[in-house]
This record gives structure tokens, C-alpha cells and sequence, in this order.
């Protein structure tokens, strides 16, 4: 049965949890679970129209750069909410490249694994928003990302085999993903689609997906069906289960997160309340940190998709790609007032 509504009723009790999780798992990094995540890693541009956005023009707005990238956004993101995080990405060997050095690993990051190349530029990422923070276009200049092959992530194997969870994003070249699921395919693995032109690299290895976060119009890229109405989506989703991969999650923008499980397909809306949008460039690697964050802690599907939100819904509010302000007290600050109404 496809079901909506907030099920905030069950969170009160995950959020129970959090002193009882810290019991249980060293922060410190003794014995505490640790995450990898592989793939892209990128300088943000975001140029923000202060008024309509007007086509083949010139518009007045505000030019912001911060680091981002699918699998650096959610490294980070899972460094702030006190997970042990490794990421392993490739950079150029330019200023950009150690500006995100830097800033990963000011941000608790492992930056061990990050591989230099240096006849490529790091990645860069740039995006024109519209007045209300939406994204308009965007251009990607991912090419560094070829250079992540099997071979060159063969020597990370002992390190990734140690991880509790592994996260890999479809910036990812074919023979790097062919070597991820075969190898890891006794581990947990976790991905995201990223983009319509990249997400049908993921097709040939849903089996080996446990868990897919998606956007609509990638995850018809994907499956090659339509998921613009409920039924569409639920149809989409038994294609994706049928594939192989135990959980899906399709984030919808304004009409929420569609849900599902071999049992279970839901809707949840997204929190309310945003007091402003700064950017939403990075609300979806947000959420993918989420859900992440939520399977370490062992939470229903119902009461992730209610943390990941919550995510989301701070991160929305920064004109950086990740939140400086993200923590597990804000979250539970969030997640206390949409209980409230």
C-alpha cells in the first residue's frame, strides 16, 4: 500500500537512540563503524540570479565556490555527524585540487586514499540557480574522474574491505564499478545515481546494490521508465527490486521521497519550514549521507527517511554545497520542530 504523511510517531523513539548508539560504537574511532566513499570530488561554482532568471541574458545575482561533489559532499556530510569517513576520489595537482585537501580534511575526512593526477585539472562543477535557489543548468567537467580506474583503487582494497559501509557514486568509469561490486560483493554497498548521463552506468551492477538514492528524471535514465506520477514510480521501483537492490529511495523535490523496500512502498514529505533556501545543489548528497548515517544506527526505512530529511533541510539553507551548521544536535533540533507541527 502506498502510504504519505510525516510517520514522525516512530522517530521519537530513533532519536532515543543516540545516547545509546555512543554507548555502543567509540567515536573516537575504536571499534566505531567507519564509512568509504568513492568517487567524485569537485569545485563548486554557483552563480544565483537575485531575480527571475532571464535566458541568453545577463542577470545581477551573487557568485559562490565552495567544494563539492556526489561522493565528497557525502564524505563530508558523514564527517560532521561523527562518523569515521574515508574518502577516495581523484584530484588534479593545482590549487583546486589542495583547496579540497584541505578542506576535507579540516573537515574530519581520511584523505589518504585520494588519488593526484597530474596531466588533468581537479573537477569542476558550474551551476546557474535560479531566484529561489533552484538549479537552472549546470555544466560538469568530470574528466579527471576516467582516471580513477580499477587499477589505481586495487591498492585501497585493505582498507576498503575494513569498512562497515561502502558508498560509490556513477562518476565512477565502468571498470572501476565492474571491480567495486565484484570484489566488495559481500559488503554493503550503497549508491547514488548522480546524474541522467551517468546514472545508466549503475544498470549492469543493481545486484550488487543494496541501497540506490535517486533523483526522477535519473532514475528514468536508469530503467529506462517513466516517473512522473505514483503509479509510474511504484512501477520503477519493481523494476529497480526485480534488478536486485534491497532499498530505493527517489528524492522528488516538492513532492517528497518515495520509499521502498520487496514489501514496502511510502511517500514522505519533505520538512517544512525552511526559514531560506540558500542553495539546494546539495540537499540530495545530503540526504544519501542520511540514509547512510541511519543504516549504521540499524533505524527502520521510515525513520531514515525522516533523519535524511532532516539533512536535507539544513543544508538547503547554506550557500555551500555542504552545511558548516550540520550536526547531530541541529538535526534533533529539526526533527523536534517538525514533531511540533
Amino acid at each position: 500500500m502506498l502510504c504519505s504523511g510525516p510517520q514522525r510517531d516512530t522517530f521519537s523513539f530513533a532519536m532515543a537512540l543516540f545516547d545509546e548508539l555512543r554507548s555502543h560504537y567509540d567515536m573516537s574511532g575504536n571499534g566505531a563503524p567507519s564509512v568509504t566513499v568513492i568517487g567524485g570530488a569537485n569545485i563548486d561554482v554557483f552563480g544565483r540570479s537575485l531575480e527571475s532568471l532571464r535566458d541568453r541574458d545577463s542577470n545581477p545575482g551573487e557568485v559562490h565556490s565552495s567544494p563539492g561533489g556526489v561522493a565528497r559532499n557525502v564524505a563530508e556530510n558523514l564527517a560532521r555527524l561523527d562518523v569515521d569517513c574515508r574518502l577516495i576520489t581523484a584530484i588534479g595537482d593545482d590549487q583546486n585540487g589542495e583547496m579540497l585537501l584541505g578542506q576535507g580534511s579540516a573537515a574530519g575526512i581520511d584523505m589518504q586514499g585520494v588519488q593526484r593526477i597530474e596531466h588533468l585539472p581537479t573537477s569542476s562543477y558550474l551551476s546557474i540557480l535560479d531566484g529561489t535557489g533552484d538549479m537552472h543548468a549546470a555544466i560538469a567537467d568530470m574528466r579527471i574522474m576516467d582516471e580513477l580506474s580499477a587499477d589505481r583503487l586495487a591498492p585501497q582494497r585493505s582498507i576498503i574491505e575494513k569498512s562497515s559501509l561502502i558508498i560509490i557514486d556513477a562518476n565512477l568509469p565502468d571498470d572501476a564499478l565492474a571491480w567495486l561490486t565484484n570484489t566488495f560483493s559481500e559488503h554493503t554497498l550503497f549508491a547514488d545515481t548522480v546524474s541522467t548521463t551517468k546514472a545508466p552506468r549503475l544498470t549492469p551492477y543493481l545486484k550488487a546494490i543494496n541501497t540506490l538514492k535517486t533523483g526522477t528524471i535519473e532514475a528514468e535514465a536508469l530503467t529506462g521508465l517513466e516517473a512522473q506520477t505514483d503509479g509510474q514510480v511504484q512501477k520503477l521501483a519493481e523494476w529497480i527490486h526485480s534488478h536486485g537492490v534491497a532499498r530505493l529511495y527517489v528524492t522528488r523535490g516538492d513532492h517528497g521521497v518515495f520509499y521502498s523496500t520487496d514489501r514496502t512502498r511510502a511517500i514522505m514529505a519533505p520538512h517544512q519550514n525552511i526559514p531560506e533556501i540558500g542553495n539546494t545543489t546539495g540537499a540530495g548528497d545530503a540526504f544519501l549521507a542520511g540514509i547512510a548515517y541511519s543504516w549504521l544506527q540499524q533505524w527502520s526505512i521510515e525513520q531514515s527517511v525522516d533523519f535524511a530529511l532532516a539533512v536535507a533541510h539544513i543544508t538547503v539553507q547554506s550557500h555551500s554545497t555542504c552545511s558548516p551548521a550540520l550536526s547531530l544536535a541541529a538535526i534533533d533540533q529539526v526533527l523536534e520542530k517538525q514533531s511540533a507541527g
